[in-house]
């Protein structure tokens, strides 16, 4: 058959009858027609249907939207992020002393051996930027590809899976509901890693009602989110408690 025929409607199809969940969680059909190439892998920016081409003014300094996603912690940018900063940067987004001494507690912890480019751990704990891909674990969104790239068409499944209550947002228990249906079998560290950064984001980010914004969600990946709540928190009114 030729590359040119017309695909069937049935070899299309996104839903199988005697798979319910496939009814259940809807991926969007329309995509192409919305962003070019929703499958392609971006190296640079995290674009979605509304920004094809990322961020506007977010500058990525040739970094993978992975390592971006981190760069807002390294605080005098050598590629290296220490506790301190880490804690630092939490503070700087809003939140409280012991909130931000957990999270720092945590993420090094997990996070600082597996980047590093040596076999022999540090004792300052220091996560590498240059191998935080290293770090990415599983049962998350698959957003992030394993190289740290980002991958617009899984972004928008979350949203056209989960978001029941208003399409381009999530409620906590949405958000709930997606991390436990992205958990890998036995993955007990990635489902524990899981529902802690999608917490610490919703809490970081929901709005007065209660949603977690799809353009929120799309800034957290490029780190955008970040540099946005430090700015809003040296602002007279702050947004973020």
């Amino acid at each position: 058959m030729a590359a040119t025929d017309q695909v069937s409607k049935e070899a299309m199809a996104t839903v199988a009858e005697k798979a319910p969940i496939t009814a259940e969680r809807k991926v969007r059909g329309d995509l192409e027609t919305k962003l070019p190439k929703p499958y392609l892998p971006r190296a640079l920016a995290a674009a979605d249907t509304e920004n094809i081409n990322g961020t506007r003014g977010h500058k990525h300094e040739n970094m993978s939207v992975l390592q971006q996603h981190v760069a807002f912690f390294d605080q005098n940018n050598d590629g290296i992020i220490y506790p301190l900063e880490t804690y630092k940067g939490f503070r700087a987004i809003g939140f409280n002393v012991v909130v931000s001494f957990v999270l720092m507690i945590l993420l090094h912890a997990s996070m600082s051996y597996a980047t590093s480019p040596t076999w022999i751990p540090s004792a300052y704990f220091p996560i590498y930027i240059h191998n935080i891909h290293k770090a990415k674990h599983g049962s998350d969104s698959g957003t992030y590809d394993t190289e740290g790239r980002f991958i617009p068409a899984y972004f928008e499944n979350m949203f056209s899976k989960y978001a029941r209550t208003v399409p381009d947002k999530l409620t906590l228990r949405e958000l709930w509901h997606m991390t436990q249906a992205n958990r890998n079998a036995f993955d007990f560290f990635g489902w524990i890693a899981s529902k802690l950064e999608w917490g610490v984001l919703y809490f970081l980010a929901k709005d007065e009602e209660g949603y977690l914004a799809k353009e929120a969600v799309r800034r957290c990946f490029d780190g955008s989110l970040f540099e946005y709540c430090a700015k809003l928190q040296k602002s007279p009114i702050s947004k973020v408690a």
